[in-house]
């Protein structure tokens, strides 16, 4: 793996980036006097956090996480308030591909090419859990509080999660969750599908799965992502073809034999960086 210096891509008052050696990145939500709820400036600081770490020399995977006592409280209810600005476009502008502001900010964790783990602590309602639902694997503390909380301001879940919980949480069970906006543990998201593990330190089992990740052929781990992207979008002859086209381009390249040799003589590889 080549060596790439620590370095903190972006610090204020809402989110971080530190990018280590290891190629895996900590993100974390700072708000935490706001239990890093989600206002206008939120939403804005995590794009921009997705453009950074898309453009990221080396990144291998990522840790997700948010300071304080929660991992996100969902929504601000400062935005109940909040009067939008004349040229603010509406809900139904496809402004980010084929997503609005609030949809990016779940969506694009999925849309980052390395995989990410999100370490879930305290809280995680609404708008947070949708975020959480947007990364690939989920570490959830057992005492966490977790709600699909959109229901009780009257409103629908509309930051990607119904495109994120396809595949994870059975669909009468989802619609009573959405319906009810009932609160959660970590132990019962196991059950439900919402978390991936259960473990008294999130963050630790979070960067030693990251850490796990970073040492496997970037270019190898980039192609799962996108196959597993398309499993629930394209038909059985896509998705075959798909693994083809991305096997067919994986093999015998460098960082390939580089993965069968470290296995083969026990030593850590070397990859080139995607």
């Amino acid at each position: 793996m080549s060596a790439q210096a620590t370095a903190t891509t972006i610090a204020n008052d809402r989110i971080a980036i530190t990018l280590g050696e290891d190629g895996v990145a900590d993100v974390r939500f700072v708000r935490a006097e706001k239990m890093n709820a989600l206002d206008h400036e939120m939403f804005e600081r995590i794009i921009e956090a997705g453009h950074a770490l898309q453009r990221m020399k080396g990144l291998r995977a990522v840790v997700l996480s948010g300071e304080g006592r929660a991992f996100c409280a969902g929504l601000d209810l400062s935005n109940f308030s909040r009067k939008p600005a004349e040229d603010e476009p509406p809900l139904t502008e496809r402004t980010y591909g084929n997503a609005n502001r609030p949809q990016q900010v779940a969506m694009q964790w999925r849309k980052l090419p390395v995989p990410v783990i999100a370490a879930i602590h305290g809280v995680c309602f609404g708008g947070g859990l949708q975020i959480a639902s947007g990364a690939d694997i989920r570490i959830v503390h057992p005492e966490t509080r977790l709600a699909i909380m959109e229901m009780k301001w009257g409103l629908v879940p509309d930051m990607g999660g119904y495109v994120l919980w396809r595949g994870l949480v059975r669909d009468d069970v989802l619609r009573e969750l959405i319906y009810t906006n009932r609160e959660f543990n970590g132990g019962e998201a196991q059950t439900l599908g919402l978390a991936t593990h259960i473990d008294e330190n999130p963050r630790e089992r979070a960067f030693a799965i990251a850490r796990q990740i970073a040492l496997k052929n970037p270019h190898a781990i980039r192609a799962a992502k996108r196959l597993q992207a398309g499993m629930w979008e394209q038909d059985a002859n896509a998705i075959l073809m798909e693994e083809s086209i991305e096997q067919h381009a994986i093999m015998r390249s460098r960082n390939q034999v580089e993965a069968v040799m470290a296995e083969m003589e026990r030593r850590r590889p070397n990859f080139d960086d995607v």
